[in-house]
């Protein structure tokens, strides 16, 4: 590889910085093998993500997980007095999800989709989401982050009703959004909420890039969860894993919606992840291959496989795994 095509910043990383990044210690060309996502990134080539599979079952649904994983609402872009605009529209119903063969759950959620639709921007964007609620219950948008009062999302928008949100996407981040009419909990556990990525000007590397929702279903209306699932349907990557290239970077968006349990952790098994703690910073905070999370808490979560095969990931509360929060990574060959 040409010097050439390195920055003047990619220069100077050191070894130890290369090794942060997953690459191994034999030097940059090694590392462009062992780890292609860092190579690309440096030749400034796509990521490549293996195509989903095909023809699964989804019992009715009109989502569908494996679609969720990777879809990123960027919104329609408009330029106004200069300025990047990027203009949502969501809106509330009910519907009934299918959770599995035996049990169906009356769900209130946010463009017919559990969790709602990932909406991104880039930092210093103005944000601008379109509300409309078309539920029989009073609900709202309430989003994390950096806003004025007036759009904080606390207030009931009503049946048949539209509010707009206008704001400056900031900080940079992981954040999220979720009804706040109380009771907040039933609200949330219904399935009104989704995550929020505000991406830092200068973006990050290339990585097949991934959202995983951990939400819990009531479903007797007790306040206590008796299903759990990642994006939507409980086991669904369980039966259907989640193919990755081998050695490819991958980075997961994880996000903690679970209700009526105080914690919930995140485990990959035969592997470490390096934890971005709330996506702020550009360098990683930590190394780990579980961390524990409180609902609403969400991390930027980036590892690669060096081996084929299939591999686990779930919370390490048993109880929630064997109750719906289980899945697996098919690693394939590049």
């Amino acid at each position: 590889m040409s010097q050439n095509s390195i920055s003047s910043k990619e220069k100077n990383w050191n070894r130890r910085q290369f090794l942060k990044w997953g690459l191994a210690a034999s030097g940059v060309a090694g590392a462009a093998i062992a780890v292609p996502s860092i190579a690309q990134r440096l030749r400034l080539q796509p990521v490549r993500i293996p195509p989903p599979p095909q023809n699964i079952p989804l019992e009715g649904n009109n989502f569908n997980p494996m679609t969720i994983l990777r879809d990123f609402d960027y919104g329609t872009v408009k330029s106004e007095g200069g300025r990047t605009v990027r203009e949502f529209k969501v809106f509330a119903e009910s519907t009934v999800i299918q959770l599995n063969s035996a049990i169906s759950f009356i769900s209130w959620n946010l463009n017919g989709r559990v969790p709602g639709p990932t909406l991104r921007a880039t930092e210093g964007d103005l944000v601008r989401i379109i509300f409309d609620n078309q539920d029989g219950h009073s609900h709202s948008l309430h989003f994390h982050g950096t806003h004025p009062e007036a759009v904080d999302g606390v207030k009931p928008v009503r049946h048949g009703k539209q509010f707009v949100y206008e704001f400056d996407a900031e900080p940079s981040g992981v954040h999220l959004y979720h009804c706040h009419i109380a009771p907040v909990t039933r609200h949330i556990s219904k399935g009104l909420y989704g995550m929020f990525i505000v991406d830092p000007p200068q973006g990050r590397p290339p990585a097949d890039e991934m959202v995983l929702v951990m939400g819990g279903y009531d479903i007797d209306n007790d306040e206590h969860n008796e299903l759990y699932a990642f994006n939507g349907l409980p086991n669904f990557y369980r039966d259907y894993p989640i193919p990755i290239y081998q050695n490819q970077l991958v980075r997961l968006y994880v996000l903690n919606m679970i209700e009526y349990d105080p914690v919930a952790t995140f485990h990959i098994h035969a592997n470490m992840f390096r934890v971005y703690r709330t996506g702020r910073n550009l360098k990683p905070d930590e190394e780990t291959d579980v961390i524990t999370m409180g609902t609403a808490e969400r991390h930027i979560l980036e590892f690669s496989y060096p081996y084929l095969g299939k591999y686990m990931f779930h919370p390490h509360q048993d109880l929630i795994a064997e109750h719906g929060c289980m899945g697996n990574f098919e690693v394939i060959p590049t």
